[in-house]
């Protein structure tokens, strides 16, 4: 399909993973490997590029939104991002090991 406006078929993975296509990875910036923000909204899954920090540099914020908040929201997710892989590697050490 050439079209990105035109659903596709996408298998899931038993790990639940999907592969985007790339016809939409590339329309909307989502470079792999590379990180996208993927939620619940009104019954649907939405997925949603990551915009990169030199990205955010730019924004201008609105009366309804305080500077910095897109920044602060993008930094805290991918520092959870971080505690979960570090809790995960703790979890797969032998015991002790991470004392070395």
């Amino acid at each position: 399909m050439s079209s990105t406006e035109e659903p596709e078929i996408v298998r899931v993975s038993q790990k639940g993973q999907a592969t985007i296509p790339k016809p939409l990875r590339e329309k909307f910036g989502i470079d792999t490997p590379g990180e996208v923000f993927i939620y619940e909204e009104e019954g649907w899954i939405v997925v949603e590029a990551v915009p990169t920090l030199d990205e955010l540099g730019g924004i201008h914020t609105t009366d309804e939104r305080e500077t910095g908040v897109v920044l602060d929201r993008v930094r805290e997710l991918k520092r959870q991002e971080r505690d979960r892989e570090e809790k995960r590697a703790n979890r797969l050490r032998p015991d002790g090991a991470e004392n070395r």
